[in-house]
């Protein structure tokens, strides 16, 4: 009996224990659930400034004019009077080729022309012979014409050697090298003694370049981004040289002819920049960023506040809404991609697009309805029933502080999680 006893006892505490653990963790389950199905809301601040549509783009930095020199007869180089870095003044003696053989080539046609001469002299003489015979009847009229032909030829040879002595003396005139701007000499290909030949092109001898306090930089700008660049627009960038050095300019040109590199067209965007320290040196690539579009003193929030619609959301994107608030976090994360995976975009957003964001009042979302304006990829600016400084919903937070935002365009159209592009 005692033993009966006291194996009931035991099982009766064995009961009690069981119903008191699976008590506790039925509680300890129900708070851990209570806990996680509180939704922690991802916000940012309302703000008001400026925002700025700018397009990016590669160049390379040269002056305004780029010369280069070469020779129109060929030679060996006999003396050198400039040397890299010299600075020239129009029309100053450059360099100098071996004039032994122009010279001496301007000798013998000043001979084929005196020997010329000589013999228009004998023509003449016999045509004028030949003509008073003809007028006493003692030479015939095949003598007297044929002397008058030996006569104009004569002349025409004398034509011919005059023609060949300018020639011989202008190039002997060309093998004095002279800079046919005034600038800086930026290159020199050749040293004395070498022996440049100018039968076929033009050997280049000297790079000048202008006036260096005054330079050009050639962009390449991008089919996609070339509508929106205007002559008389600003320019910044930056060269490997000076990383914390921003220099300006001005677009003066934008080049009609395209260049197409692997399916992709580019045109050429020239800027106007100022050099008066002569830190930028030809051929220096810059990085280059043009403000396209620039509005002043408006409201804006996150791109990301436009794709966002909190969990239960009940409605569309443009009307009338409610939100569950029974829908939780980690259910919201487990549908959803998160929000780092969302391509960033530089376009603008057509003039008075409605949408709507969600502001938090009382840990709540409210939706608010709002009108959009220029977007720079990350900020758009918004009119609305807001002010500056309220708290703007951008996405939530998951168990892991993960942050998850809807994908769905607010806009219409497009790709889910990007604006509509127009």
């Amino acid at each position: 009996m005692n033993n009966r006893k006291g194996l009931v006892q035991q099982k009766k505490k064995i009961t009690v224990w069981r119903w008191m653990t699976g008590s506790g963790g039925l509680i300890l389950l129900l708070a851990l659930c209570g806990r996680q199905s509180a939704t922690q809301w991802r916000t940012a601040a309302v703000e008001k400034g400026d925002l700025n549509v700018e397009v990016t783009a590669s160049g390379i930095v040269n002056p305004h004019s780029l010369v280069q020199v070469g020779t129109q007869v060929s030679g060996t180089i006999s003396r050198i009077f400039v040397d890299f870095n010299s600075r020239v003044k129009k029309g100053q003696l450059i360099a100098l080729l071996d004039t032994t053989f122009l010279q001496a080539a301007v000798e013998d046609a000043s001979a084929t022309l005196s020997k010329a001469q000589a013999q228009e002299t004998l023509t003449r003489r016999n045509a004028e012979r030949t003509k008073n015979l003809f007028d006493k009847g003692l030479a015939a009229q095949a003598d007297l014409d044929q002397a008058a032909a030996d006569y104009e030829a004569a002349k025409a040879a004398i034509s011919s050697a005059r023609a060949q002595l300018d020639r011989a003396k202008i190039n002997l005139a060309y093998a004095t090298i002279r800079s046919p701007i005034t600038g800086v000499v930026v290159n020199r290909n050749i040293d004395v003694g070498q022996t440049v030949a100018a039968s076929f092109n033009t050997p280049t001898l000297f790079t000048i370049a202008d006036d260096l306090t005054k330079m050009q930089l050639q962009a390449s700008i991008d089919e996609a981004d070339i509508g929106q660049v205007r002559i008389g627009q600003n320019a910044r960038f930056t060269v490997d040289a000076y990383p914390d050095r921003s220099f300006s300019g001005t677009v003066t040109q934008v080049r009609l002819q395209p260049t197409t590199v692997q399916n992709v067209v580019s045109y050429t965007v020239m800027i106007d920049v100022d050099n008066p320290d002569l830190a930028l040196m030809p051929g220096m690539t810059a990085n280059i960023t043009l403000a396209v579009q620039q509005v002043h003193d408006i409201l804006k929030v996150p791109l990301a506040a436009l794709k966002f619609i909190p969990p239960g959301f009940q409605g569309n994107t443009g009307g009338r809404g409610a939100w569950n608030g029974r829908d939780t976090a980690s259910k919201m994360a487990s549908r959803q991609p998160d929000s780092t995976n969302t391509r960033d975009s530089t376009k603008s957003f057509r003039k008075r697009d409605r949408t709507r964001i969600f502001i938090l009042e009382d840990n709540k979302p409210k939706m608010v309805q709002v009108k959009t304006g220029l977007s720079d990829g990350g900020y758009v600016a918004v009119e609305g029933d807001i002010q500056a400084g309220q708290l703007v919903i951008v996405g939530l937070m998951n168990q892991n502080n993960k942050t998850t935002t809807t994908q769905q365009s607010p806009l219409g159209g497009g790709a889910p999680g990007m604006p509509r592009r127009f």
